[in-house]
C-alpha cells in the first residue's frame, strides 16, 4: 500500500485527474472548505461507501487504487478496512499487534497471518 495518508492520496489523485479543488467539489456537490480540510487531514474522510465510490469514479481510479482509497479512508477514520473485519482474520490480529510492538512473534504466528492474507487474495 502507498505510504500516503488519505488526504494526501485524495489530493494527489484529484490533481492527477486535472481537477482543481473547486471543480472537483462542484462536480461532487460537496463543500470545498470541508473537502480541503479532509485533504489536509483536519477532518476524517466520509464513511459513505456510495460517496467514496462516486469519488473514485470521478477520479478515474483503477480497481487497485479504489481499494487503496477505501483502505486509507477507513484507516484515517480509525477503522479497519471492511474486508478485514472477518472473524477469522480478527482472531489473528493479536499476533500481528505483538509483531508490530516488537514482542515475541513465533513462526506459527507468522504462518497463521500469512494464510489469512492469502485467503484475502483468493477469488
Amino acid at each position: 500500500m502507498n505510504t500516503h495518508k488519505f488526504g494526501e492520496y485524495a489530493k494527489d489523485r484529484r490533481i492527477a485527474a486535472g481537477m482543481t479543488l473547486r471543480s472537483f467539489c462542484r462536480e461532487m456537490e460537496i463543500d470545498p472548505s470541508n473537502w480541503s480540510k479532509i485533504e489536509r487531514g483536519v477532518l476524517a474522510p466520509p464513511d459513505d461507501a456510495d460517496l467514496l465510490g462516486r469519488i473514485t469514479g470521478l477520479l478515474r481510479l483503477s480497481a487497485t487504487e479504489q481499494v487503496e482509497f477505501a483502505d486509507l479512508a477507513a484507516i484515517a477514520r480509525g477503522q479497519l478496512p471492511a474486508d478485514l473485519k472477518d472473524e477469522e482474520i480478527l482472531a489473528k490480529m493479536p499476533a500481528f499487534f505483538r509483531a508490530i510492538r516488537g514482542q515475541e512473534y513465533t513462526a506459527e504466528d507468522f504462518e497463521k497471518l500469512m494464510n489469512g492474507v492469502k485467503k484475502l487474495h483468493q477469488p
